[in-house]
C-alpha cells in the first residue's frame, strides 16, 4: 500500500542526480578521486584522522575484526538490539559473538554492567551500537576496555555527527563504522565508511578493501604506478566514484537535515512525554544526535498487542517498523543464545514511528493521534 506518512523519506534531489551524472561524464566511475574527496570530507566532519570508503557498513565491521586480529577462539561482546550485521561480522572471522543486555527500556544501548559479566579470558573486543543515533555509555565502556585490554569498535551506522561529551560517535573507540544504506541519514544507496585515528589501521583497511593490492587501478591509470603486488589476502570491498559523489552531495545537506530532525523529535516529545502508557527512549538526552529513528516502548504490552497496534496504524496510512528483532533469538544464532531479559522485553514492545526532516507538526499530530 502507499502510505500517507511513510517511515522515512529519501533526501534526494537534483544535486545527487547531477553528482552522479558528472562522474559518468568524467569517464572514471570506479574507485577514484571522488572516493578520496568523500574520505577527506567525512574525516574532517568527524575530526578524525582517517576515513576509508567501503561498499557498505557490514564490510567495515568485518574489516574491523580482521584489522584488530580477531580470530577463531576469540570472543567479542556485542549487543543483540542491533541489525544482524553487527554480530555477523564476528562470525565472519570464526570468532564467537557474546550478547550483552541493554541498560534499560529508557536507554536501550549496551549495558556496561552486563559487559563486565560477560568478559572471559577469551574476550578480545567489544562492539557497541549507538542505537537511534544516541551514544552508548562510552566512558564506562572505554574504562572497561582499558582495564581488560580489549579493543572497542563503534557501530555508528545510526549516528553521523552524533556527539558524546564533545566527541563525534565513531571516533572514541579504536575503529568506527558507518552506513550509507538507502534509509540512513547519509544515503548513497549502498556504501559505508571505516574511521580511525590509527594510521596503521587505516593503511590496512585500504589494502584489504582491494584484494590486498599495493596500488589501485586509478593510481595506475593516472600514471602514478605501472604494476602492483598482492601482499595480503584481501577482498573486493571498494566504494565507487558514483556512490561517493552522491555521498558528497548528501554531506552538504546533513547538518540542516539533522537540525530539522531535532525539531521533529521535539514535536513528538511534546505530545508523548505525558502519555502514561508510552516510554520514549532517551527522552531526557540533551546532546546533539542524528535522530535516525524514533522508537517508542508500549508499556505493559507484548508482541501480539504491539503487532495489533501496528496493523491498526498501517490501516490509517502510517508506516511503522521494528528496530530490531533480537539477534540472539534468530535461528542462525541458536548456538549463541543468551538470557537477555531487558532486550527481550524491549523488542517485544517497541515500535518505530516515522522520522525524517520533512515531517510537519501536523504530521506528528496525525501519527500520535492513532496511538491514543
Amino acid at each position: 500500500m502507499a502510505y500517507k506518512i511513510p517511515l522515512f523519506d529519501l533526501n534526494f534531489d537534483e544535486a545527487e542526480a547531477q553528482a552522479a551524472y558528472d562522474v559518468i561524464k568524467s569517464g572514471w566511475i570506479s574507485t577514484g578521486p571522488k572516493c578520496l574527496e568523500l574520505e577527506e570530507q567525512f574525516a574532517g566532519m568527524l575530526e578524525a584522522k582517517h576515513a576509508v570508503s567501503l561498499a557498505n557498513c557490514t564490510v567495515a565491521l568485518h574489516l574491523a575484526m580482521v584489522i584488530l586480529g580477531i580470530t577463531k577462539g576469540d570472543e567479542v561482546i556485542v549487543p543483540s538490539l542491533t541489525f544482524v550485521a553487527t554480530a555477523n561480522a564476528v562470525r565472519y572471522v570464526n570468532a564467537t559473538p557474546v550478547f550483552a543486555d541493554i541498560c534499560s527500556l529508557e536507554e536501550p544501548t549496551i549495558s556496561p554492567d552486563d559487559i563486565k559479566t560477560k568478559i572471559t579470558d577469551k574476550t578480545k573486543a567489544i562492539i557497541v551500537m549507538h542505537y537511534a543515533g544516541f551514544p552508548c555509555r562510552m566512558d564506562e565502556i572505554m574504562q572497561i576496555a582499558q582495564e581488560y585490554n580489549l579493543k572497542v569498535v563503534e557501530d555508528a551506522c545510526h549516528g553521523p555527527l552524533s556527539e558524546y561529551d564533545g566527541k563525534k560517535l565513531g571516533t572514541i573507540g579504536d575503529i568506527g563504522c558507518f552506513s550509507f544504506f538507502s534509509n540512513k541519514n547519509i544515503s548513497t544507496g549502498e556504501g559505508g565508511m571505516l574511521v580511525t585515528n590509527n594510521p596503521d589501521y587505516a593503511a590496512e583497511a585500504k589494502l584489504l578493501r582491494s584484494h590486498g593490492m599495493t596500488t589501485m587501478s586509478y593510481q595506475r591509470a593516472s600514471g602514478h604506478a605501472t604494476e602492483y603486488d598482492i601482499v595480503r589476502l584481501g577482498y573486493n570491498y571498494r566504494m565507487d566514484d558514483i556512490h561517493a559523489a552522491i555521498g558528497l552531495a548528501q554531506l552538504e545537506k546533513l547538518k540542516a537535515d539533522l537540525e530539522k530532525r531535532a525539531q521533529v523529535r521535539n514535536w513528538y516529545l511534546e505530545v508523548l512525554n505525558d502519555h502514561d502508557q508510552i516510554i520514549v527512549p532517551f527522552a531526557k538526552h540533551r546532546g546533539f544526535v542524528s535522530n535516525y529513528i524514533f522508537p517508542i516502548v508500549l508499556k505493559g504490552t507484548g508482541k501480539v498487542q504491539r503487532d495489533d497496534l501496528r496493523n491498526h496504524i498501517h490501516a490509517k496510512g502510517i508506516q511503522t517498523s521494528i528496530h530490531y528483532p533480537a539477534v540472539h533469538r534468530f535461528s542462525s544464532f541458536k548456538d549463541y543464545y543468551r538470557d537477555l531479559p531487558l532486550t527481550d522485553q524491549y523488542v517485544d514492545s517497541t515500535l518505530t514511528l516515522p522520522m525524517y526532516a520533512r515531517l510537519s507538526d501536523s504530521d506528528i499530530r496525525d501519527v500520535t493521534r492513532v496511538l491514543q
